[in-house]
């Protein structure tokens, strides 16, 4: 069993930075990929970016490349998401989610944390 605990949201206004951070505990940490996804009023889960087990691979949504940034520090058993150049559709509750693989798919996750609300204003 592995809990996740998202930190970093807010509101802030367009062309902004965030870093949301998630905290995982339980099982050993270094073991699972890591996969933020977000889900804005109205739509369904989306993928954002994900992790493999040692930080190598990454993988980004197209909404988010070039401006969005996944790391890990397995040290701290957290993974971050630095997103900057935030813009108004970037709105959304943002989920932390702990997998045996790296991968798009929301349903192949194991554990999900409870969400961090990100506000971007215009």
């Amino acid at each position: 069993q592995v809990q996740a605990v998202e930190s970093g949201g807010g509101l802030v206004e367009a062309g902004a930075s965030l870093r949301l951070s998630c905290l995982a505990s339980g099982r050993t940490y270094s073991m699972y990929a890591m996969g933020w996804f977000r889900q804005a009023p109205g739509k369904e889960r989306e993928f954002v970016a994900a992790i493999s087990r040692n930080g190598v691979g990454r993988y980004y949504a197209d909404s988010v490349k070039g401006r969005f940034a996944i790391s890990r520090d397995n040290a701290k058993n957290t993974v971050y998401l630095q997103m900057n150049s935030l813009k108004p559709e970037d709105t959304a509750v943002y989920y932390c989610a702990v997998g045996d693989v790296v991968t798009y798919y929301s349903q192949d996750y194991k554990y999900w944390g409870q969400g961090t609300q990100v506000i971007v204003s215009s």
